[in-house]
């Protein structure tokens, strides 16, 4: 079994290098951590009321790492973010669901049972 230590150790994240031929390159986009997750599954559920408002834009600005794993924006870059290329947002927004662990499933649940803003 493991040790508190053990776990706790463990603190490396997937990351995977994804072309962005929109912006003349490639950006590495990292797994959420845990506390990520629920930050950016917040901001959906915001006063329960689903705002799936720049959600790429969101997912993409907690993602993107620089090569130290770093992130490259802050939230507060989310509608600058917002306003590039859809197609390259659409896929970034991918990777880091699946590095995320965020599926289809997922989504519908986020969606189900609130009412939906936009």
């Amino acid at each position: 079994m493991l040790s508190k230590d053990d776990i706790l150790k463990c603190k490396v994240l997937e990351q995977e290098t994804v072309p962005v031929p929109e912006w003349g390159g490639e950006v590495t986009v990292r797994e959420m951590t845990g506390a990520e997750r629920d930050a950016w599954e917040c901001a959906i559920h915001h006063g329960g009321v689903k705002n799936f408002d720049n959600i790429r834009a969101r997912l993409a600005a907690i993602s993107i790492v620089d090569d130290d794993g770093n992130k490259v924006f802050t939230l507060a870059s989310i509608e600058e973010l917002g306003e590039l290329s859809g197609k390259a947002l659409d896929r970034i927004f991918g990777v880091a669901k699946r590095l995320s662990g965020i599926g289809n499933k997922e989504i519908g649940l986020l969606k189900k049972n609130l009412k939906i803003t936009r």
